[in-house]
């Protein structure tokens, strides 16, 4: 083969892989919409009340009115699982708010300050490392009762090392950059520096680990859900489906646990591969 031939044949291959990579972005963009839009509307949009059940239908397949037929109480599982994507990405996502708000404020302060400050919040950022996320998520929801709240704190303290190792290098590349100097000299105090230049710089960094750890919260509060610590039965969540419909994968009727853990899995994968891509653009960009 010529060296144009070849160098054509290059291009060619990297147009392919730069189509494939907009198609699989764009995919994820959709799922992640559509999720977003029925945490949102879902239960606007249920065609049933999901908690109402009718033991005489259950294990009912689908008939008219009821498309994906019911639960073992006899509740319409359509209306569950638009219902249950409201709490399925609401834990998920206040574990990212509180996880991104603190590991950025620490990753700022100890890139800023440096000297035994840097060294403080780098010890104890090591000593959270040694908990792994799910583990004090079930402590925490047996110490202080199932539910949402204390899953919730658990898990944002659990990832809050992952995101703030990550943003403090960056933020120590900021910091020895000229702008920061200049503002210096120009006698901005240090929150206005940080708050103003320096975060804002961070900032898509911070929204492709942000998407990373949505996706792994959300893996953790369906496990959390499964065994009972999590979001408490009837009300409907995608976790809590996936345990009660147990039940119906040993009496030959999977529909309840494969609908809900199939759109577990299609969001986080969605999720994830978003979030790889955001980092991935961000790491072209520096």
């Amino acid at each position: 083969m010529s060296t144009p031939s070849f160098a054509l044949e290059q291009v060619r291959t990297r147009r392919r892989r730069v189509a494939g990579h907009q198609v699989v972005f764009w995919v994820c963009s959709a799922i992640v919409g559509l999720a977003v839009f029925l945490a949102i509307f879902g239960p606007l949009l249920a065609p049933q009340d999901p908690n109402a059940s009718n033991l005489a239908d259950a294990f009912v397949g689908p008939v008219s009115g009821h498309a994906l037929g019911f639960d073992s109480q006899g509740r319409d599982l359509l209306s569950r699982l638009l219902t249950g994507a409201r709490t399925s990405m609401a834990g998920p996502l206040l574990v990212v708010v509180v996880s991104v708000s603190a590991g950025a404020t620490l990753a700022v302060a100890a890139a800023w300050a440096g000297g035994w400050v840097d060294s403080i919040i780098s010890t104890v950022l090591d000593i959270m490392f040694s908990f792994p996320a799910i583990l004090l998520a079930v402590l925490a929801a047996a110490v202080f009762g199932a539910g949402l709240t204390a899953p919730t704190l658990a898990l944002g303290a659990a990832y809050t090392p992952y995101i703030a190792r990550v943003l403090r290098g960056a933020a120590l590349r900021e910091r020895a950059r000229e702008y920061v100097a200049a503002c210096e000299v120009q006698g901005l105090g240090a929150w206005t520096i940080c708050a103003r230049h320096l975060a804002p710089n961070l900032l898509p960094l911070i929204v492709a680990q942000a998407t990373l750890t949505f996706g792994y919260a959300m893996v953790d509060f369906a496990a959390i859900s499964y065994i009972g610590l999590g979001v408490q039965p009837p009300t409907a969540d995608w976790g809590v489906m996936v345990s009660t419909g147990q039940a119906g994968v040993l009496q030959g009727y999977p529909l309840e646990s494969l609908t809900a853990g199939g759109s577990i899995v299609l969001v986080v994968v969605a999720v994830n591969l978003l979030g790889e891509r955001l980092a991935a653009k961000d790491a072209e960009g520096r």
